[in-house]
């Protein structure tokens, strides 16, 4: 899966950039979609999944970098703890994989980020100011899907969604 405006470079396509991304730095990441499944408007059991918002206001997911050492899936978790507060986090499967290309202080840097899918039972929240998250948020998937600010995090959702819709998870 690939960002919006992504062309697939570093793939072997011919980008016109002077071979920009083939020297771009890599970064790694590893986050969370995570689902508490709760009671629907009718009574039906209904997943509703956790989205945060950044310091720009745009809605997401937890994410950060792998440390030293460090796997993905425990990456994922350890980050989705920190950002949320979210103790109880049981990991359900992996989800995808996904890349794109930013700059940062003139660096063209290439983020790669694996994410999982996770429940847990619980329903508080404590967003990680210091990291600059501002709020997090429970939504069923039909609002989730229209709050994710960006095209590949939607992308995600709705395989996550699938994934949960399907009984697609794994015990932990």
């Amino acid at each position: 899966m690939t960002a919006p405006g992504d062309d697939g470079a570093g793939r072997g396509g011919d980008t016109g950039d002077g071979g920009a991304r083939a020297r771009a730095k890599r970064e790694t990441s590893a986050g969370g979609v995570v689902y508490r499944v709760a009671t629907g408007p009718e009574g039906a059991p209904q997943p509703l999944f956790l989205l945060i918002r950044d310091s720009y206001r745009n809605w997401g997911f937890p994410k950060g970098h792998l440390e030293d050492g460090e796997r993905p899936a425990d990456a994922a978790v350890r980050e989705v703890a920190e950002e949320t507060g979210v103790a109880t986090l049981d990991l359900r499967g992996e989800i995808a994989t996904i890349d794109w290309y930013f700059r940062f202080r003139g660096r063209l840097i290439h983020k790669v980020c694996y994410f999982f899918l996770m429940e847990t039972p619980a329903a508080e929240t404590c967003p990680q100011r210091a990291e600059g998250i501002t709020a997090c948020r429970w939504a069923p998937y039909e609002e989730a899907v229209r709050l994710v600010s960006y095209a590949n995090a939607r992308q995600v959702l709705r395989r996550a969604h699938e994934m949960v819709s399907a009984g697609e998870v794994t015990p932990s």
